[in-house]
């Protein structure tokens, strides 16, 4: 049991975890459920041409909710990934794998079969239309929403629109990626203090600029924060409850701030507790349904879906129709980008851990190399000194021996101590590892 900050013993978010032996059903089920939401608030958009259809502004504080979910649910089990990982080299690897491919095959299939097939231009003018050529910047992480000729009858014409969140995550993983390089994210109160700042920022940012602009539609910022939200639990997961009482809280918080104006500003937090607490609830497993992480390829693949289906018939413009269709669809083509296309690239992962055994290796002889060099003088020593914690690398015996102050620090002989002290500090230690 993890304690309180009074001494009260709680069952902690680890201890949740340890539960499930860190694979909790929940996440899964979380994730198809939030995809298929996805799909569901893009059908008053795409047939009406606006997120609350008629008599639906009632569900907009739970619509909103879904992407910072999405997003507070990828901070949680990113955050193990980084834990679990032994080089960024690998971190990066696993993060190419798991995103790129899919979103590869969405975007080609997207430009050169579902645009040439849909759209009002002749082949001739579509191929040759800079907005054509440059639809294929997404594939850097630049979006493009249009293509030449596509869609235009439709209440809107984005052929992509669920890609706006791609530069958000790009972004987030380079920063963490940049942040566990140089150790900052290994410290827990780092990310306590982001969010502290983040929300403190937030009560002055509302103080002079009001609210009347701010609605409860998810933002680049707010979908950050439920990330670092989430990744702020995870490092505080033996310090924070789960509770019932604080889930219950975490919704009303969630519901109430998105239902009032300016209040998405302080949601990451409730969004990011919500989140983690259904992920680490452990129903059991539907082996049809977890058969594989379909949530990925419904959410990429399902807007284009639906925008094709308006053009197809206008049946498709009822939306009851419309949704039960494009959720068919989606999970139907989800299916087939997994075990096609995701699941054989997941696969590669080994080609992975052979690039950072090799990375490993050069790191090793660089530090090597380090010694050798500076070894040679007061100067040099003091600058290894503020490398080597970089590339983790042990200072030689030599360095410290020729920098007195430091050789004092570290390696002055200590009073040799009695086997009675021995023996209380040995105890000590001991008590102090199963606090």
């Amino acid at each position: 049991m993890a304690k309180l900050f009074l001494g009260r013993p709680i069952y902690s978010i680890q201890d949740r975890l340890n539960a499930t032996n860190n694979r909790p059903s929940g996440f899964d089920y979380l994730r198809i459920v939030l995809a298929v939401c996805v799909v569901l608030w893009h059908v008053p958009f795409l047939i009406w041409g606006r997120f609350d259809g008629p008599n639906m502004s009632w569900l907009n504080p739970v619509a909103f909710s879904i992407v910072p979910l999405f997003f507070a649910l990828s901070g949680f089990l990113v955050a193990g990934s980084v834990d679990r990982s032994q080089t960024i080299v690998m971190f990066l690897g696993l993060r190419a794998l798991r995103i790129a491919p899919a979103l590869i095959v969405e975007i080609l299939l997207s430009a050169l079969i579902l645009g040439p097939l849909l759209t009002t231009l002749t082949l001739k003018d579509y191929f040759s239309s800079n907005e054509f050529h440059l639809y294929f910047l997404n594939l850097t992480g630049y979006i493009h929403y249009y293509l030449p000729g596509v869609f235009k009858a439709n209440k809107h014409a984005f052929v992509n629109g669920q890609l706006w969140t791609v530069p958000y995550e790009l972004v987030i993983y380079f920063v963490l990626s940049c942040l566990a390089a140089i150790g900052l994210y290994r410290r827990k109160s780092f990310l306590l203090l982001v969010v502290g700042l983040y929300y403190a920022a937030q009560v002055v940012n509302t103080i002079l600029r009001g609210t009347v602009f701010v609605t409860g539609f998810p933002t680049g910022t707010g979908v950050t924060m439920a990330f670092v939200s989430g990744l702020m639990i995870y490092r505080h997961r033996d310090q924070i409850a789960f509770s019932k009482g604080l889930f219950a809280l975490a919704v009303l918080l969630t519901l109430t701030l998105l239902s009032v104006q300016g209040g998405s500003r302080f949601v990451a937090l409730p969004v990011a507790y919500v989140a983690v607490y259904l992920g680490l609830l452990n129903p059991p497993r539907n082996r049809l349904l977890l058969s594989g992480d379909y949530s990925y390829g419904v959410y990429l693949y399902a807007f284009p879906m639906q925008q094709a289906l308006i053009v197809i018939s206008p049946i498709f413009s009822i939306w009851y129709w419309h949704a039960l269709t494009a959720l068919i669809c989606s999970f139907v083509v989800a299916v087939c980008s997994w075990w096609l296309i995701e699941k054989p690239a997941l696969a590669q992962r080994d080609r992975i851990k052979v690039i950072e055994a090799r990375w490993l290796k050069l790191r090793n002889t660089l530090g090597v190399r380090f010694r050798i060099f500076f070894r040679q003088s007061e100067l040099q020593g003091r600058t290894f000194r503020a490398v080597a914690p970089l590339l983790r690398i042990p200072p030689p015996v030599e360095v410290l021996n020729q920098l007195p102050d430091v050789a004092a620090k570290h390696v002055t002989p200590r009073p040799v101590k009695t086997s009675t002290e021995v023996t209380n500090v040995v105890a000590g230690s001991h008590d102090h590892r199963l606090e």
